[in-house]
């Protein structure tokens, strides 16, 4: 480019020949410059930062009653990165659950806003336990049998959806280049603890859940978590674009009676948003057998205390970001598409009775819906996706169910030498999913009525994530 405009100097515009000559290199250096920014463009990772509410109007249902409050305002927020390829959207919703259909539509709707397709789509609920149900499949089931919109509203599913779309339409109009990574974890202090505590003889003694005045809950070990919270930023120079956190605990404090809230993972993600001025965006962890029960009473007090423990969580994780260059070659999306074993309990004649039954109760019927919407989606053979972002040296598992916290554990020694963030919780419909000797264990999380995954899901879910973070 500097010859070009070197050879410019002294031309006589006045001699045809030169004045040829003239034209036919600024037409070339022109040509140079265009492709050189274009070339630069195509190099260069880019963001887009969206978010929607998705606060539920009173009256309508959440995760076991129906609104009767909002304590504070429910988010579908997210980003759009586009590197090489389609763009790779990553959303995170304050809800309790998004399974089945529910999730089908979800990342539908993402994918044709974002011009990209539906494998390249991660769609996480935090699972606030006064956040919104969305299984649109099981609905259809609930409609048929006189119990559409009790369980959820499809229409406001619908409505947060498009609302999320339009969102990232607008947002992907000023979408901003990315230039580094950055990379921080810190401890979290006396938030997790795992739930089940064995006995002696390997089998589940107790729970020990969300919230516990039990003495001997409180004393008991935290038991096996991953205490670590890690973080991602994105960043233009010295612009911090938008953040990332990633930790696995079961989010509530007290629930139950329709006071809509994002608990204490949304109010110290917002403390930080705050604080910094800075869009963040936090994905659950696999903590299908993980809560704050050693250290939560339950009491309105105790939510304020686990809001500042993971806040200043977080605060210590960004203070520890170290940055480093990227580029668009940098991400990639690998897919892996798996089958999963079902529980035996999955029986259709055994689900259907109740749910054709006006005399079982509601929570029965309920059950049974979401039972079925799986196992009818199973049998016409759907696939449960499985992703791994890689960004530079950071690699984002997204899974669905409630995974226990082992299979974070797992894929974290796959690839020791690099950062790891698992973000479960995506179809909700498997419920919980634990490890092959948890199902001889006992206790809630893999009983019939929680469960809806075989002892064999383990290998499955394990081989499958070996297979992403291999290289």
């Amino acid at each position: 480019m500097k010859d070009c405009l070197g050879e410019w100097k002294g031309v006589n515009l006045h001699e045809p020949s030169r004045r040829a000559r003239f034209s036919r290199m600024r037409i070339l250096c022109l040509a140079l410059l265009f492709a050189t920014t274009h070339l630069h463009a195509a190099e260069s990772l880019r963001i887009a930062v969206f978010k929607a509410d998705a606060t539920p109007e009173i009256g309508m249902p959440v995760a076991y009653v129906k609104a009767r409050s909002i304590t504070d305002p429910l988010s579908a927020r997210g980003v759009v990165l586009m590197g090489e390829g389609m763009p790779v959207v990553m959303c995170a919703v304050d809800w309790i659950g998004i399974g089945n259909g529910g999730h089908d539509e979800w990342r539908r709707g993402l994918a044709e806003a974002a011009g990209t397709t539906m494998d390249r789509v991660t769609v996480h609920t935090l699972h606030q336990h006064d956040g919104v149900r969305c299984d649109l499949t099981a609905e259809a089931l609930l409609t048929k049998h006189g119990l559409g919109g009790t369980r959820m509203d499809a229409a406001f599913c619908r409505k947060v959806i498009a609302s999320t779309a339009a969102a990232i339409r607008e947002a992907m109009k000023t979408a901003k280049p990315v230039t580094h990574l950055g990379i921080g974890e810190a401890k979290v202090e006396k938030v997790a603890s795992n739930r089940r505590i064995l006995g002696p003889n390997g089998r589940v003694l107790f729970g020990r859940m969300s919230a516990s005045r039990d003495p001997k809950a409180q004393e008991a070990d935290e038991g096996t978590i991953d205490p670590i919270l890690k973080l991602v930023s994105f960043w233009d120079g010295e612009t911090p674009l938008a953040c990332l956190t990633y930790y696995a605990t079961h989010p509530q404090s007290f629930y139950g009676k329709g006071d809509v809230t994002a608990e204490f993972v949304g109010l110290a993600r917002a403390q930080r948003e705050t604080a910094l001025n800075l869009p963040h965006i936090h994905f659950n962890g696999a903590s299908g057998n993980v809560a704050a029960g050693k250290y939560n009473d339950g009491s309105p007090e105790a939510r304020v205390v686990l809001t500042q423990r993971m806040a200043e969580g977080m605060k210590r994780a960004w203070e520890a970001t170290k940055k480093s260059p990227i580029s668009a070659s940098d991400l990639a999306l690998r897919v892996e598409r798996v089958k999963l074993p079902l529980a035996a309990s999955l029986n259709r004649e055994v689900l259907e009775k109740p749910l054709a039954d006006t005399a079982a109760s509601d929570r029965d019927r309920l059950n049974a819906s979401t039972k079925l919407a799986l196992l009818n989606r199973s049998e016409a053979g759907h696939q449960f996706e499985l992703t791994r972002l890689r960004l530079g040296k950071v690699n984002v598992l997204h899974m669905p169910g409630e995974l226990f916290v082992e299979y974070q554990l797992a894929a974290q020694l796959m690839k020791p030498d690099a950062t790891v963030c698992m973000a479960a919780y995506g179809d909700y419909a498997p419920g919980y999913i634990g490890t092959e000797i948890a199902y001889t264990q006992g206790g809630y999380e893999v009983q019939a009525s929680s469960s809806n995954t075989a002892p064999q899901v383990e290998k499955v879910l394990m081989d499958a994530m070996r297979r992403l973070l291999a290289d």
